[in-house]
């Protein structure tokens, strides 16, 4: 793992915490899009080197609702980048962790992911991700 690519905050309401974060760090998000396969919109903020993700729920059955639900608005995730998210999975299979899904999908900011689940790693959901090349 390279570094920490970025964490991710569940919000409910994504336009009032675009603004939140805006007065926050003192600049709008560089990026919003939706990953209509995970339902979910999401919007990115740089702080320096430091990347953030507000992650809000387009339905009730998305991973991001059912969080919200259970836990409320707070801190989702924590990503990380990887130079080859396939040897990754299989490090770290081998190594014990358990991973949400096994294959690498599209996710925002043109990247590939891939979730480790929390209770392999101590609570924490972890995902990796990388940047996806173009051919």
């Amino acid at each position: 793992m390279r570094k920490i690519e970025h964490i991710g905050i569940a919000v409910k309401d994504l336009n009032e915490s675009n603004k939140l974060f805006a007065k926050l760090f003192g600049n709008p998000p560089y990026k919003e899009e939706e990953v209509a396969s995970e339902g979910v919109k999401t919007s990115f903020f740089l702080n320096g080197p430091n990347k953030i993700e507000l992650l809000e729920a387009t339905n009730e059955n998305s991973p991001i609702a059912k969080f919200l639900e259970k836990k409320g608005e707070g801190i989702h995730h924590i990503a990380f980048e990887v130079e080859d998210i396939e040897s990754e999975i299989i490090r770290l299979e081998k190594e014990g962790f358990v991973l949400i899904n096994d294959k690498p999908k599209n996710g925002a900011d043109n990247k590939l992911v891939v979730f480790l689940h929390p209770k392999s790693t101590n609570g924490v959901l972890i995902e990796l991700c990388q940047e996806i090349k173009e051919k």
